[in-house]
């Protein structure tokens, strides 16, 4: 997927998060997007996504030459994020049974090699309430790294991973990434050093508006 953001700013009252943001996302290529805890990354990923409107400028999909609109943006997206709950009062399985009803896998991936990817085959029937946070991270990450979507956005996506998670994470994002979209929210150097672009989000910011 290609995306165009021209002119692109998002403010909340009066206080702009950012502003000012032209750039091509071109299909196939990995963006990290950087700055502080509190800069605005997660608020310019959930831009880039729908789930916010910009206050100024626009942004404009393309996929396979054909322009995709905003509100069509869901069924083309994966997304991880700590802040996206799972339901919880589901079991492994059925969560994923569930899920891959409105965002399949990508083909070649069963659930039950899912599963076994993410080292979980013990945990099939548990309910997902019952994992440990670092177990929910991976499974947020699985299901939007192996969904059958061109766009993939990443924040923080080593959250509540130890050591071996992390490098499980590398491991797949690099397995994943080709030929997709990715647009990746870090502070941490080792999540983002594959990426071939970065966005730093406080060179988009500007004093308070009058």
């Amino acid at each position: 997927m290609q995306i165009n953001a021209t002119g692109l700013g998002k403010r909340f009252k009066r206080d702009w998060i950012f502003r000012g943001l032209t750039h091509t996302f071109q299909p196939g290529s990995a963006t990290a997007v950087l700055g502080p805890n509190g800069a605005g990354k997660s608020t310019l990923l959930n831009t880039f996504s729908g789930q916010l409107l910009p206050t100024e400028g626009t942004l404009a999909y393309s996929l396979a030459g054909k322009t995709v609109a905003v509100e069509d943006i869901p069924a083309h997206l994966a997304y991880a994020a700590p802040y996206l709950e799972l339901l919880e009062e589901l079991t492994l399985l059925e969560l994923l049974q569930f899920h891959t009803r409105f965002k399949p896998l990508r083909a070649g991936i069963s659930l039950d090699k899912l599963i076994g990817m993410m080292y979980l085959e013990k945990a099939r029937h548990q309910l997902v309430r019952e994992f440990s946070s670092g177990m929910k991270q991976r499974l947020k990450l699985a299901l939007a790294l192996y969904a059958d979507a061109p766009l993939l956005l990443l924040d923080e996506p080593t959250t509540n991973l130890d050591t071996t998670g992390a490098a499980w994470y590398l491991e797949h994002v690099q397995a994943t990434r080709v030929g997709r979209t990715l647009l990746l929210s870090s502070n941490v150097p080792a999540e983002y050093d594959f990426c071939d672009e970065h966005i730093v989000v406080t060179d988009f910011q500007v004093a308070r508006s009058s």
